[in-house]
């Protein structure tokens, strides 16, 4: 099985778990998170990889993290992930992409996640609910975030956090790849056990 396949499973299993632990039915989840009912109905049947901002939305409506969706086991208490372990969650047609490199629920949904960008090419994100914060460190080349119409640049060894419950973007407007790492803390949802 390739890992495409083992994610599409993963996630198919996961995603109808937590949705019956949160008793939430398929209209529930779907209105929730704002995704279609088919939709949600498809990935649960492992018949579609949906994508980056379609999980997003599912584990914030679900109060969990994107890791948690894609990894039913909590494993031991130190996890840890080596070089090119990370689970890639998206890819550029320039060869660019971005990586969950850790995620955890105990204490609300927090992430880890490493990004390259090549010369030229970015990646937008639809907001995130209230509360939910990133923090950026860029370690090569120089990230341009823009958060709704206003542009930062960020060169390498900076940082940069921010409230992200706005449309933003990510984007390399330089001439060498950018890469980074973001660390995302999303709140935990209201009525919500975290998982232990």
């Amino acid at each position: 099985m390739s890992d495409l396949e083992q994610l599409t499973q993963a996630l198919a299993r996961n995603l109808k778990r937590w949705r019956g632990e949160r008793g939430f039915t398929l209209d529930a989840l779907a209105a929730r998170a704002g995704v279609s009912r088919g939709m949600i109905i498809q990935i649960e049947q492992a018949r579609t990889n949906p994508s980056v901002g379609t999980t997003v939305k599912l584990a914030d409506a679900l109060g969990v993290s994107i890791t948690t969706l894609l990894d039913h086991d909590r494993g031991p208490t130190v996890h840890v992930v080596l070089p090119g372990q990370g689970v890639r969650m998206w890819a550029g047609v320039a060869g660019s992409e971005a990586h969950m490199l850790l995620g955890d629920d105990r204490r609300g949904p927090v992430e880890m996640w490493t990004y390259r960008l090549e010369p030229g090419d970015g990646t937008a994100s639809d907001p995130h609910p209230a509360g939910t914060f990133e923090m950026l460190h860029v370690t090569a080349g120089e990230l341009t975030l823009v958060i709704e119409d206003e542009r930062y640049v960020v060169p390498a060894g900076g940082a940069v956090s921010f409230e992200a419950n706005t449309p933003h973007a990510y984007r390399n407007e330089g001439q060498d790849p950018m890469e980074m790492t973001m660390a995302v803390s999303i709140p935990p949802v209201p009525g919500v056990v975290a998982p232990r």
